[in-house]
């Protein structure tokens, strides 16, 4: 692996543009920083759940953002209608596998919506990733737990068996599909200190990836961008209160040249 530059700055600012739509059926824990985190891009975030209206919201979309965090059997049918509403228009569908590993239900429930629906990019943390993959991992609630496997291979392996982009996060992000990898590593040890920094990611995923069909690129240059604005908010914080306040605003006055001569990446 080598360092590289991605040009994530141009995603950023057509995101500002076009303001794209990104629905979400999402962790009720989370949901309100999902959709901000989506807003301070200058997307447009709607949380629709009802199965009534999924199909039609997912029809006004530019990409899709499931998240398990919060599953019930009826929150996973209207993903399912979603999903495939999504599939029927060709948007990307992301999942966030928030909890996969944790119980027998939530895996279950993680694979029915893998096998009736394309998914475009799966996210998770490194134990998600692991049972998600086939392997026999155990998560703790919605935190990783320890997988002694190379996780690269893991993420590779989750790619070609459902033909998606996959990300692990982590202290190092993994983005890879079938032909790409991505190592990004930028962030802050605060990012672990408030609840909900996993689902904004997804969020942020979901955002570039209504503007670009690369989608380990999307993937890739979204976390570049989260990540260098934690970064950032990290050196103007006192705590993990702050630290939230500060990564909104960070974000939303996040500039080509920091993004430039902040990015870690390797590929």
């Amino acid at each position: 692996m080598k360092k590289i530059k991605i040009d994530a700055y141009p995603l950023l600012e057509k995101i500002r543009k076009e303001k794209p739509v990104v629905h979400h059926l999402t962790n009720w824990v989370t949901i309100y920083d999902c959709a901000n985190i989506v807003k301070v891009l200058g997307g447009s975030p709607v949380m629709a759940h009802a199965k009534e209206e999924v199909a039609q919201m997912a029809g006004l979309a530019s990409s899709l953002v499931l998240n398990i965090g919060t599953l019930t059997p009826e929150l996973i049918e209207a993903m399912k209608i979603a999903a495939s509403a999504a599939n029927k228009k060709g948007i990307p569908v992301i999942l966030d596998a928030c909890g996969a590993g944790a119980t027998s239900f939530r895996d279950k429930k993680s694979f029915e919506l893998l096998d009736e629906a394309k998914i475009d990019i799966i996210k998770g943390n490194a134990s998600e990733i692991a049972r998600i993959s086939g392997e026999g991992i155990r998560t703790k609630g919605v935190d990783a737990g320890r997988v002694n496997k190379d996780l690269v291979q893991l993420a590779k392996k989750l790619a070609l068996q459902r033909k998606c982009a996959v990300v692990v996060t982590g202290k190092e992000d993994i983005v890879v599909s079938e032909n790409n990898l991505y190592l990004v590593k930028n962030g802050h040890p605060m990012m672990a200190d408030v609840v909900g920094t996993g689902c904004m990611a997804a969020s942020v995923i979901g955002a570039f990836a209504a503007v670009e069909n690369d989608l380990t690129l999307a993937a890739a240059a979204g976390l570049v961008c989260f990540e260098i604005a934690a970064e950032c908010a990290a050196k103007k914080s006192l705590g993990p209160a702050s630290f939230k306040e500060k990564l909104f605003d960070c974000l939303y006055s996040l500039d080509r040249k920091t993004i430039n001569r902040l990015q870690k990446v390797e590929g």
